[in-house]
């Protein structure tokens, strides 16, 4: 990892300007360009070192409903129902855990009717159940992780 990946992952984590041309501001901050910086975020997506860059929302209070769901898919289809999940513009982001439930993703809707709705249409679609963990209740955590030399 060089410098310029080193010094965008330590300042896209928290406080990234909220304006017009933030990466204009984060280049004057950091002395590179701002191309450059855009072209950095670009090849830090395609090595891997970060799946996407882009701000959350807080759906909840934009009007919208959220909800963690999970299944159980049998190893062999895993791949597929991911493929077949991932293929919903609702779902955030989708992992794989060891166990039982081995299939956790994140779903965003603009309501609790179009929430469920979705959950049914993957049911339908992937012909597993599909188990609804609604938030009961909300925590902040910030995690900035830093990027030695």
């Amino acid at each position: 990892m060089d410098q310029l990946e080193r010094d965008l992952l330590n300042n896209l984590q928290g406080g990234f300007p909220i304006c017009a041309h933030p990466f204009q501001v984060l280049a004057e901050r950091l002395g590179y360009s701002e191309d450059v910086l855009i072209e950095g975020v670009q090849q830090l997506i395609a090595k891997g070192y970060i799946s996407r860059f882009g701000p959350l929302f807080n759906t909840e209070k934009l009007g919208g409903a959220v909800s963690l769901a999970a299944m159980a898919v049998p190893p062999e289809r895993f791949d597929a129902v991911a493929d077949q999940v991932n293929s919903f513009e609702e779902v955030a982001h989708n992992y794989e855990r060891d166990d039982r439930l081995n299939m956790w993703f994140v779903v965003l809707a603009s309501d609790e009717i179009a929430l469920a709705n979705v959950l049914a249409e993957i049911s339908r679609e992937t012909g597993l159940e599909v188990l609804n963990f609604p938030k009961e209740q909300e925590y902040f955590l910030e995690l900035k992780l830093e990027v030695p030399e």
